[in-house]
């Protein structure tokens, strides 16, 4: 998946991060420490959930050229002023584009991905056709394509 709440490691513990300072800059570098090669866009106000445990990083500044978020100006660690309604996010969108509704059969020959599953094994199927990200058609729709599209993005 290529984007979401932005959580950290550090002293055993699974933390969140502040959005207080939270711009591009910094999700690029969180796309290039992940080793995503998206278009980095810094999501703030929890933008997807609330996370719980600690809020370890705040005021991160990143110039963009960092390899990880260790490497940019930031508070120190747990440090903070923040509640889990700041929890910082990030996507790291491969693509952008609108969705389109594509009833064509052979839609599924171009790139397809799963979405708003509950994990990333189920979804909607989508598909970039033409530029753009839309849905498939459900006309004809059988576990024959099902099982062609888990194939295609690697599940048994």
């Amino acid at each position: 998946n290529f984007e979401g709440r932005v959580e950290v490691y550090h002293d055993g513990k699974w933390g969140t991060i502040c959005d207080d300072q939270w711009d591009d800059r910094d999700a690029e570098v969180v796309c290039r420490q992940l080793g995503l090669s998206g278009t980095p866009k810094a999501l703030s106000w929890a933008h997807y959930g609330q996370g719980s445990g600690p809020i370890l990083l705040d005021e991160v500044q990143c110039s963009g050229n960092e390899l990880s978020l260790d490497q940019c100006k930031k508070s120190d660690w747990g440090q903070q002023n923040c509640d889990h309604i700041e929890d910082a996010g990030v996507s790291c969108d491969p693509f952008t584009g609108t969705d389109v509704q594509l009833c064509q059969s052979n839609a599924v020959e171009g790139t397809v991905r799963l979405a708003g599953g509950h994990s990333p094994g189920e979804g909607r199927v989508e598909v970039y056709y033409n530029g753009d990200w839309g849905t498939v058609c459900d006309d004809g729709w059988t576990d024959l394509g099902a099982q062609v599209v888990c194939r295609q993005l690697g599940f048994r």
